[in-house]
C-alpha cells in the first residue's frame, strides 16, 4: 500500500510540474505578442497626432487609422486566444485538483482507520500487555517490531497527507491566479473593443470626407504615383548598372554610386539561406504592404504596385541593415528623401525616407548596423523598405522574421 501511494503521489506531482513550464512559456509568448501590438498602436497614435497638426491630408490619416484598426483587431484576436488558453488551463487545473482531493480523501480515510485500529481499540496499557504476554523473548521482539512498524507507517501516512494538503493549497492558489489573469484579459478585451469601435467610426468619417473632396485627393494620389514611378525607375537603373557591368553614374538628386565590383555569389547564397529569418530594419507596424491593391475609398482605382513595405516608426528611429553587404548607392528622391541601397551579391535591400545617413557608397555594412535614421515627411514618420532578387522585387515580409 505504502509503495503504491508513493508512486501515485510522485505521478501527480510530476504531472503538475509538467504543465507549469508550458503554461509559463505560453504566458511569456503571449505577453511578448501583446507588447509588440501595443507598441505598434502607440507608434500609430503618435503618427496620427503629428499628422493632425502638420498635414491636412485625410488620406494619410486614413492610412494610419486603418493600420491602427488592423493592429487593434490583432490585439483582440490575441486576447481571444489568451482567454481560450486560460479556460483550458482552468479546466485542466480543476481536474488536477479533483484528483488530488480524491486521493487525499482516500489517504485520510485509511489513516483514520489505522489510527482507530491502533489507538482506540488498543490503549498503551494493552500494547504493553500484548508484548508481555508473549510466550518467549523471540515472540516479544516480533510483537514489539510489529507495533513499531505500525507506528512508523502511521507517521509516514500522516506526512504524506500533509504533503498532499500543501500541494492542494499550492495548486488552488495557482488556479486562483489563473482565474484572476483571465478576468483581467476579459476586461482588457472589452476596453479594446470600445477603442476599436471609436477608430472604425473615425475611419468611416474620413472615407466620407475623402468622397466629398475627390478631385483634391485624386490630385495628391497622382503626385504620389509619379514619385513611386520615379523611385522604381531609379532602383531599376541602379540594379541594371550593378548586374550588367555599367560604371557607376551619377543618379538623380545628387546620388553617389560605388564603383562596380564582381557579384559576390557566396554572399548571395548566404542571404538566400536566411529567407524568413532576416531581422527587421526597424520595429514598427507595416501600414502599406507589398503588391497591387485598389484604393480603399475609390475602390475602382488601382494604386501603383508597391515594390516593398512601409513601416510606421517613432521619430528619430535608427534604421539598420538586414544583412551583410556593401552600400551601392545613396540617392535623394522626391517624396522619399534620402535612400540607402545595399547590395548582397545579386540581392539588394533599399532603405528610403531617411532623414540622416550614417554610411557612404562603398562602405561594407554588417547585419544590424545603423545606416541612418527615419525622416518625417508630410506628417508621416515612415520607412519605405524593399528587397530585390536581381531585377525582381520581393515581398519583404516573406524574407523578414515573423
Amino acid at each position: 500500500m505504502g509503495r503504491r501511494t508513493g508512486i501515485f503521489i510522485f505521478a501527480v506531482i510530476a504531472a503538475l510540474a509538467w504543465h507549469i513550464p508550458a503554461y509559463s512559456q505560453n504566458t511569456r509568448a503571449q505577453e511578448a505578442r501583446r507588447a509588440r501590438l501595443q507598441k505598434e498602436i502607440a507608434i500609430l497614435d503618435e503618427q496620427i497626432r503629428v499628422n493632425s497638426t502638420k498635414s491636412a491630408n485625410a488620406m494619410n490619416r486614413l492610412t494610419l487609422i486603418s493600420g491602427k484598426v488592423d493592429s487593434r483587431k490583432r490585439l483582440i484576436e490575441e486576447s481571444d486566444r489568451e482567454i481560450s488558453e486560460y479556460s483550458d488551463s482552468i479546466a485542466r487545473k480543476e481536474g488536477e485538483i479533483r484528483v488530488i482531493k480524491a486521493r487525499l480523501d482516500t489517504l485520510s480515510a485509511h489513516y483514520a482507520r489505522l489510527v482507530r485500529g491502533a489507538y482506540v481499540n488498543r490503549s498503551p496499557k494493552v500494547w504493553y500487555m500484548y508484548i508481555l504476554a508473549s510466550d518467549n523473548i523471540g515472540q516479544a521482539f516480533r510483537r514489539y517490531g510489529y507495533l513499531r512498524d505500525l507506528s512508523r507507517q502511521m507517521n509516514v501516512q500522516a506526512s504524506k497527507i500533509i504533503d498532499i494538503q500543501e500541494e492542494l493549497e499550492k495548486e488552488s492558489a495557482v488556479l486562483s491566479a489563473i482565474k484572476k489573469d483571465a478576468e483581467a484579459v476579459r476586461a482588457q478585451r472589452v476596453s479594446e473593443m470600445n477603442k476599436l469601435k471609436t477608430e472604425e467610426d473615425e475611419a468611416r468619417n474620413l472615407v466620407s470626407q475623402l468622397k466629398k473632396n475627390k478631385k483634391k485627393y485624386l490630385s495628391d494620389l497622382s503626385r504620389k504615383q509619379r514619385e513611386v514611378e520615379a523611385l522604381n525607375r531609379e532602383i531599376e537603373r541602379i540594379i541594371r548598372a550593378a548586374t550588367e557591368g555599367s560604371s557607376g553614374k551619377s543618379g538623380k538628386g545628387g546620388s553617389k554610386t560605388a564603383a562596380r565590383k564582381p557579384i559576390d555569389y557566396t554572399l548571395a547564397k548566404k542571404f538566400e539561406a536566411n529567407k524568413g529569418k532576416l531581422p527587421w530594419p526597424a520595429d514598427g507596424p507595416v501600414v502599406d504592404h507589398f503588391g497591387q491593391r485598389f484604393h480603399p475609398v475609390y475602390t475602382n482605382l488601382k494604386l501603383p504596385f508597391n515594390n516593398g513595405v512601409t513601416i510606421a516608426l517613432a521619430a528619430g528611429t535608427e534604421i539598420k541593415a538586414v544583412f551583410d553587404g556593401v552600400v551601392k548607392q545613396i540617392v535623394v528622391m522626391p517624396g522619399y528623401n534620402k535612400c540607402v541601397l545595399v547590395q548582397h551579391g545579386n540581392y539588394f535591400s533599399f532603405y528610403c525616407k531617411l532623414g540622416t545617413v550614417s554610411v557612404k557608397a562603398g562602405d561594407k555594412v554588417k547585419t544590424g548596423q545603423v545606416v541612418g535614421t527615419v525622416d518625417t515627411i508630410g506628417g508621416e514618420t515612415q520607412l519605405h523598405f524593399q528587397i530585390w532578387s536581381g531585377r525582381t522585387p520581393q515581398n519583404p515580409e516573406t524574407w523578414l522574421r515573423p
